[in-house]
């Protein structure tokens, strides 16, 4: 099946763009994995005629949106995210009436409506960067995440009006995984993305994005770490630093750190993809090109 995928993408002048989250054996067969950031600037510069995108719903539409004369396609077009599910856009629309004369930052992880309405889109990679871009008395609502949007008033300093949304997996890690895991791996450091609760993040002795958590790995002489994120960072960890030992959080009664979502891209839908060009993400010029202007502001500020 690799060897099909490998000949369709060269047949197709296709490529695969993958999130870290993704299974292993779809990883592999990526032509690049990586974040948010990564895969949207990935997105732009690529020539290839097909995109085919192995990630989450909004992600697909992003690089539509960045790509609105090339074919994107999605392995399983029901592939959603919790996050951008807790943020409709109507009822979006109705929240910011309240804040007239805010600026509207979106983290990546929401629907193309959702970005229709922003002024500037970030990721957990760059949120920091264009807070501080933004004048100190510049007026902020942020949006979907209320973990994020709390971790990011913390490190600014500033008092952004934040919509109450979360990530299902993130959201349901909880403090007494994380003291359980360190007093099993008292060497351990732990890394922690910013979509947890606070609560979380207090144990935590570095906490960032998914890039930033490998960026720390490679530059650490600590041989354990644990990882406070979606399990699928593992086997990209794994890889990169194979005499390094890296611990996932234990699945808990309320769930586990594995993204259900991201999990549906597989080698089989993938392969299918290719041989059919479908299902391929389509979406109205016109919200497409609204959608546009937020995003291509945050590749702007970097």
């Amino acid at each position: 099946m690799k060897e099909r995928i490998a000949s369709l993408k060269k047949s197709k002048n296709a490529i695969i763009l993958a999130h870290y989250y993704c299974r292993p054996e779809v990883q592999e067969i990526a032509d690049f994995v990586g974040d948010s950031l990564a895969l949207s600037q990935k997105a732009v510069a690529t020539d290839a005629d097909i995109i085919l995108f192995a990630g989450v719903h909004f992600m697909a539409e992003t690089a539509k949106i960045l790509n609105p004369t090339k074919k994107v396609l999605i392995p399983d077009l029901s592939a959603g995210c919790s996050l951008a599910d807790s943020c409709p856009d109507a009822d979006f629309e109705k929240f910011l009436q309240k804040y007239p004369g805010h600026t509207v930052l979106s983290y990546i992880n929401c629907s193309a409506r959702v970005k229709a309405l922003s002024d500037i889109i970030v990721t957990s990679g760059n949120a920091l960067r264009v807070v501080n871009s933004l004048p100190a008395n510049a007026k902020i609502v942020f949006a979907p995440d209320r973990n994020l949007g709390r971790y990011i008033n913390e490190k600014t300093g500033r008092n952004m009006v934040l919509w109450d949304g979360a990530c299902h997996v993130h959201d349901h890690i909880r403090p007494e995984d994380i003291v359980a895991a360190q007093q099993q791996h008292p060497e351990a450091q732990t890394l922690a993305h910013p979509e947890c609760p606070e609560s979380v993040l207090r144990h935590a002795n570095i906490i960032g994005s998914t890039a930033a958590m490998l960026k720390e790995v490679a530059k650490s002489d600590r041989k354990e770490f644990i990882v406070v994120t979606e399990s699928g960072i593992l086997h990209e960890l794994q890889k990169q630093h194979p005499d390094k030992v890296f611990y996932p959080i234990a699945p808990t009664a309320e769930g586990c750190t594995n993204c259900q979502y991201m999990k549906q891209n597989t080698l089989e839908n993938i392969c299918r993809a290719l041989e059919t060009e479908q299902p391929e993400l389509l979406m109205e010029p016109e919200l497409m090109n609204r959608a546009r202007k937020p995003i291509e502001r945050m590749l702007e500020i970097g």
